[in-house]
């Protein structure tokens, strides 16, 4: 069985372009290969198996299925010939780009690393066939070099089937760098919404009104987002004594984040925020903290593995609605936070712990500390494990009000209320066993019918 360990590349050529660099790689590659590493059976036969392992939004497993039929898709990595990472981060601009890394299985010691953005006024189907074409082209270049390929004939039938054209690459044409773009915007990006919710039956009436509006520049130096909101809230409920509840509010928010690329592991920030929040007792809330970060690996391997240790110090200003449990109706206090996380995602699935830290300046009894993890490990063939748990130990409600929640407010959760400490934990476990294939898609029925149990 051949076995051979490709050069991990970053391409973000545009699509086609993609396609036709990584399929003239892999045509090179065929013509190079001993004659003995020119015809290889994989696991399931002379096909390669593939396994899809996602782990970011706009990944759709079944248009992926419909889409590449030349290869078997399986249900269990164990089973596959190459193992594809997806993973996904958002763009500066609004839109997303996805990480696709090919990692071979069993004697294939194979190892690939595409790239694809996908622009912010890209529809759903222009995405999806963008990376049907990325997750072609890298399955080619992967049957090419390990020989699943017999002759020059089979690389070009399903160059053929994968729909890719004959046009001449340019490498030269690739995504500009900031000093070669003429942006009239100089990359600034800006969002404007709304919604409106009406909700009820005959004993329960609920409107909301949302509203929000963003502003965001990043460039490999410089992030800025800017965002603000506002919410209205009303709920009628009747009562078994013929009166009404009523309870109406408008929250809104304003916040801010600039950080600085100060080196390859290094970044400094400043965080604000401006809000009102009726449910924490705060009519008006304002603060600035300074912000400084480290991180052990590349920022550019974020999506598959981060580790990160994050510290901010600075003043919150505070008026409240009602006079807190300290006998205050405004107040400013600083505080400092440290924060800590590791994550990974690697072919035995993914894992991470986030450590969270903070306490008042002038007094360090007021305090928060909080853990929170989550795994999925594959145990063997079709096995798996998963689990997700947080605790927090809370001593910092300095906002809550001397006159505490009433009955109503307590029920609905409309406002906090003091606590020691909050939990949560699940655990779940999965296996699957029979076919390994996963090459069928029958889309009759796909709404499952009627749910009768209402």
């Amino acid at each position: 069985m051949l076995t051979r360990r490709a050069a991990t590349h970053r391409v973000r050529a545009p699509g086609v372009h993609r396609c036709l660099a990584l399929l003239a790689l892999a045509a090179s590659a065929w013509t190079t290969l001993p004659l003995s590493a020119q015809e290889t059976e994989g696991v399931n036969g002379d096909r390669p198996s593939v396994f899809l392992d996602c782990a970011t939004r706009g990944c759709n497993r079944e248009y992926f299925r419909t889409e590449i039929t030349w290869v078997n898709w399986v249900r269990v990595p164990e089973s596959s010939d190459v193992h594809i990472i997806m993973t996904g981060q958002t763009t500066g601009a609004g839109g997303r780009e996805f990480q696709l890394d090919f990692m071979g299985r069993g004697d294939f010691e194979y190892e690939h690393q595409l790239a694809h953005q996908a622009p912010p006024t890209a529809t759903d189907r222009e995405t999806l066939d963008e990376l049907v074409g990325t997750i072609n082209a890298g399955l080619l270049h992967f049957a090419t070099l390990t020989g699943f390929l017999e002759d020059a004939g089979d690389f070009r039938e399903i160059a053929n089937l994968i729909n890719v054209e004959t046009e001449e690459f340019d490498p030269g044409e690739r995504v500009m760098a900031q000093n070669e773009v003429d942006d009239p915007w100089d990359f600034w990006v800006f969002r404007l919404g709304g919604r409106t919710e009406l909700e009820g039956e005959q004993t329960r009436r609920t409107n909301q009104i949302n509203g929000n509006w963003s502003a965001s520049r990043v460039t490999p130096t410089w992030k800025m987002n800017f965002r603000a909101n506002m919410q209205f809230n009303r709920r009628e409920i009747d009562l078994a004594d013929d009166s009404t509840f009523v309870d109406q509010r408008t929250d809104w928010g304003f916040t801010e984040l600039i950080a600085y690329s100060l080196a390859d592991h290094w970044s400094i920030g400043l965080e604000g925020e401006a809000r009102k929040v009726v449910r924490f007792n705060q009519t008006f809330r304002i603060e600035l903290t300074p912000a400084l970060e480290y991180s052990f690996f590349p920022y550019e391997e974020a999506t598959r593995r981060s580790f990160t240790v994050f510290y901010q110090i600075g003043p919150a200003y505070r008026r409240y609605i009602e006079k807190t449990v300290h006998g205050y109706l405004e107040e400013t206090r600083w505080e400092q936070a440290l924060e800590i996380e590791l994550s990974q995602r690697q072919q035995w699935g993914d894992a991470s712990i986030r450590l969270q830290g903070s306490h008042f300046l002038h007094d360090t009894d007021l305090y928060n500390i909080s853990l929170r993890g989550d795994l999925e490990f594959r145990i063997a063939r079709g096995l798996s494990i998963n689990g997700e748990a947080n605790i927090s130990w809370v001593n910092d409600q300095i906002y809550l009000s001397a006159e505490g929640a009433t009955d109503a407010e307590a029920l609905l959760n409309l406002q906090q209320r003091a606590q020691d400490f909050n939990y949560g934990i699940e655990v779940g476990f999965s296996f699957q066993f029979g076919s390994i294939y996963n090459n069928v898609v029958n889309n009759r029925f796909g709404g499952g019918g009627f749910n009768w149990w209402r």
